[in-house]
Order: structure tokens, then C-alpha cells, then sequence
């Protein structure tokens, strides 16, 4: 039983009590939560866009410094995987999901229902509104990913250390972190985790029932989403259980293929010209802009503060509190890349197929919006799938979005069940298949419970929360990657003199 740690029991104790909460009292489990996420992006919203600001200013410095040099391992190590099958996994674990499920609502939310500019349905909206969507999908949060993946990787594969949140603080606090204070870090990680996980499986049950009700008149409701959730469950074990090299690193192949396949035929089928002329329009309003937006408050215009909370201020603490998983995962799959080559592939690429995905389901939805098919009053689960009925080919362009949702679903829980098992015994590179059989049934059965009383808002107001703290544990980690980072640089060259 030594390959089970303390954080294993801890956070499974911490989340039956949390889940148990929301199941006995899902109203005041709900009605709670709210008040405290309200508190926290009214209280701390200028301090996330300035920690996200700072990950990207510090991340653009490791590029460019002599540090980029550094290979995450061995100075012989060779990366594992092809960049191609690196970047699908990269896109797979960061995004998955939330691409489909918001490429086509965000960008039609911000022209048709809730506008940053104040004024709606106007062309000011629209590029806003792609703006936006750039921003909040963009550099920013991919630097808050490479950021941690990279303290996580350079610690793991160059110093020789469990591959742990807590063991990036070790410059710092030295060998405090192998006891309490380090299983403290290691709980919140994983708690972050199983939470923010758990909520995109529900994500994803919710829309796939929407496309299956859509295509083929399945009821829309809880015993639907139970079927969803354990047939997935199922395959996502499946996959888990057959190990990273195979199981996770041809999904998220298919899902890159699947995706760009879908991404064409939007583009194909949509306004072809003009998805192209808003793409260059709003990827230079977008960097014009990106000083501004990534500092903006609005400390003296309640509507835009409002507007604020709701979107920038919500997103920014939705990807802090992904930050653990995500980042655990890239970290684990890109031993070999020096820090140069691993920063540019984990921001670079990601973004720019993010950018333009939100050009063309955004510009589509939005020329659709305005020809009079009304997708701003649908549901967000529905509105890509009312999209593709405007569509030629509407049912196959459909039938491939599930497809790719449900592949998606697959790979989040697949990476997140090999990272949870990961952390719960002692940052082991391959935990045991129990472990990670428990974590997979158990991240399922968060998403049903939850599902089952609609807490799925309080699910998401929980996360946001524990973003706060682990914000805390990021801080610690911009100053202890830079030390450690600053002693091995002096090491290599005390070795060339």
C-alpha cells in the first residue's frame, strides 16, 4: 500500500463531503458557493489579470533568455513523442470540450446578448466579440499552462524529482515540502482537479445529448446523461488502463484530425471570405489590444465591470483552477524539449488554431444570427448543432461534432485519471491501474450525482474558488522555478569553463 499516498484518502474524504453537501442540501450547496465566487472575481479579479499578465511577460522571457537552452532532462534526452502527436495532446487535454461547446455561443453572446462595447448587433460587437473570444481562449492562458507544465517538467526530468506540485516549491522551502505542508499543495491539486474535470464530463454529457436529441429525437434529461456518462466511463477506463504511449496519444491524434476536419467544413460551407478577412481583422485588433485587455478592470463603469466578472474574470479563475491537470499532463508527455522549443509549441500552436476555430464557428453563427435564425435564444449546448442545421450537410457535419465531443470527453478523463493516479502515489510516472480505475469511477460518478440535483453551477462555482489558493502556490512557483533556473544556468556553465 506505500504506492498510495495521504493525498489520496484526504481529497477522496474532502470530496464525498463536498459532494454529500451538494446532494443533502443542493440549494444552499448552490446559494453558498454563489456568494463566494461572487466574492472572490469582485475581490481578487484585478489580481488574476495581473498574475496571468505576469506568466505571460515571464514566459516571452524564457523564449528569448539564455535559459531557453535548458532541456527539460537529460542533456541526451530526446522528446518522446512526435510533435505533431505532442501538440494534439496538448490541444486535447487544454481545450477538448470547451471549443465545441463555446466556439459558436461565445463569440455570438458577445454580438447579440451581452457586449462588451455596451451596444449589440452592431459590426463594433461583432469584432469585439471575436476580439474577446481571442483573448480569453488565447496567449493568456496558454502561458499559465506552459508556465506550471514547465516548473512541473523542469524539477521532474532535470532534477530528478516526483513529478508533484509540491516539489516545485523545493528551492523555496527546502524539505518541508515531503511532509504536511506538501500534501497541503498536493490536496488542493488533485481537489482542483477531480472538480474541474468532473464538471467537462458533465459538459460533455449535456451536449452530446443535445446533438443525439437533435439527430435522432433522444430525450433530453438526466437518465440520457447517465447512459452518456457511463458508456464514456467505460471507453475512458479502457483507454486509461492501455497506458499514455497508446491509449491517450492516439485519441488525442484522432481528436486533432477530427477537429480540423470539422473546422474545414465550416469553413467550407460557411462564409468562406469572410471568416478569412474577420480572422486577419480581429488577430491584429486582438494583439492592438493586447496591453489594454489584459489589464482592463473597468473600476469606473459598473455595466463593463459586470460584463467583467462574468466573462474575463470567470475564465481567468476557470483556467487557473484547470491549472494542476492541465499542466501535470503537458509536463508529463514533453521530456526531451529544451525550454525554448516547449514554450513556443505550448503557446504558440494552441493558439493559433484556438483563434481561428472561434473565427470560423464565431463568423458562421453570427452571419446565421443575422440572416434570421435566431441562435442567441437557444441554449448554449444547442446553438453549434442549430448552427450546423443552416448548414449544408447540416446532420453530417452533426454527427462528426459528437463524434469529436465525445472523443474529446474521452481524452479529458483518460489524461486526468493518468494525472490523478499520478499524484496519489507519490508522482509515480505510472500508478498503479487500480488507482486510476478508482479515479476514473469517481470523477464519473461526481459528474452524475451533481448532474442529478443541477448542480453542475455550483460544481463550477466550487473550482473557481480553489483557483484562489492554488494562485497562491503559483506565485511561490514564478520565484522558484527563476532560482532554480538561475543555478542550473551557472551549473552548465561552470562545466564548459
Amino acid at each position: 500500500m506505500r504506492k498510495i499516498s495521504n493525498v489520496f484518502y484526504i481529497t477522496i474524504s474532502l470530496i464525498v463531503l463536498a459532494v454529500g453537501y451538494g446532494v443533502l442540501a443542493p440549494e444552499s450547496f448552490a446559494e453558498q458557493t454563489g456568494k463566494i465566487q461572487s466574492w472572490v472575481a469582485a475581490t481578487f479579479g484585478w489580481y488574476y489579470l495581473m498574475l496571468l499578465s505576469v506568466l505571460v511577460i515571464i514566459c516571452l522571457f524564457l523564449i528569448f533568455s539564455p535559459f531557453g537552452k535548458i532541456r527539460l532532462g537529460k542533456d541526451t534526452d530526446k522528446p518522446e513523442f512526435s510533435t505533431v502527436s505532442w501538440i494534439a495532446m496538448l490541444f486535447s487535454a487544454g481545450m477538448g470540450i470547451g471549443l465545441v461547446f463555446y466556439g459558436a455561443a461565445e463569440p455570438l453572446s458577445h454580438y447579440a446578448v451581452m457586449s462588451s462595447t455596451g451596444e449589440l448587433n452592431t459590426p463594433a460587437a461583432y469584432k469585439e466579440g471575436l476580439r474577446q473570444s481571442f483573448f480569453h481562449w488565447g496567449i493568456h492562458v496558454w502561458a499559465m499552462y506552459g508556465f506550471v507544465a514547465l516548473s512541473l517538467a523542469f524539477f521532474q526530468f532535470r532534477k530528478g524529482e516526483p513529478g508533484l506540485i509540491s516539489s516545485t516549491l523545493k528551492p523555496i522551502f527546502g524539505n518541508k515540502m515531503n511532509g504536511p505542508w506538501g500534501v497541503l499543495v498536493d490536496v488542493l491539486a488533485v481537489f482542483a482537479t477531480a472538480f474541474g474535470v468532473a464538471t467537462t464530463l458533465g459538459f460533455g454529457a449535456v451536449q452530446i445529448n443535445a446533438g443525439l436529441n437533435y439527430l435522432f429525437g433522444v430525450s433530453i434529461g438526466t437518465q440520457s446523461q447517465f447512459i452518456i456518462i457511463l458508456v464514456v466511463t467505460v471507453l475512458f477506463i479502457i483507454s486509461a488502463w492501455s497506458g499514455l504511449s497508446k491509449g491517450i496519444q492516439y485519441l488525442s491524434n484522432l481528436n486533432l484530425i477530427l477537429a480540423v476536419a470539422l473546422l474545414i467544413l465550416v469553413v467550407i460551407l460557411g462564409p468562406t471570405l469572410l471568416i478569412f478577412n474577420m480572422y486577419s481583422d480581429s488577430l491584429g485588433g486582438y494583439i492592438a489590444n493586447f496591453v489594454k485587455m489584459s489589464f482592463s478592470t473597468s473600476p469606473l463603469n459598473a455595466d463593463d465591470r459586470v460584463w467583467l466578472d462574468n466573462w474575463t474574470i470567470f475564465y481567468w479563475a476557470w483556467w487557473i483552477s484547470w491549472a494542476p491537470f492541465v499542466s501535470m499532463f503537458i509536463a508529463r508527455v514533453s521530456k526531451g524539449r529544451t525550454i525554448r522549443e516547449f514554450m513556443i509549441g505550448v503557446m504558440i500552436a494552441p493558439t493559433i488554431l484556438c483563434t481561428f476555430w472561434f473565427t470560423a464557428f464565431g463568423t458562421t453563427a453570427i452571419e446565421a444570427q443575422k440572416a434570421g435564425a435566431n441562435l442567441a435564444d437557444k441554449a448554449t449546448e444547442l446553438v453549434v448543432f442549430e448552427l450546423f442545421h443552416t448548414l449544408p450537410w447540416g446532420v453530417f457535419i452533426s454527427i462528426v461534432a459528437i463524434i469529436l465531443i465525445a472523443s474529446f470527453f474521452i481524452t479529458s478523463a483518460d489524461s486526468a485519471t493518468f494525472v490523478l493516479g499520478m499524484q496519489s502515489s507519490y508522482g509515480s510516472l505510472t500508478p498503479p491501474n487500480s488507482i486510476k480505475l478508482v479515479w476514473g469511477i469517481l470523477q464519473s460518478a461526481i459528474a452524475l450525482i451533481l448532474l442529478s440535483v443541477n448542480g453542475l453551477t455550483a460544481l463550477q462555482n466550487t473550482i473557481i474558488i480553489a483557483a484562489l489558493p492554488f494562485s497562491f502556490v503559483i506565485l511561490l512557483m514564478i520565484f522558484s522555478l527563476m532560482k532554480a533556473l538561475t543555478t542550473e544556468l551557472n551549473l552548465i556553465k561552470a562545466k564548459r569553463r
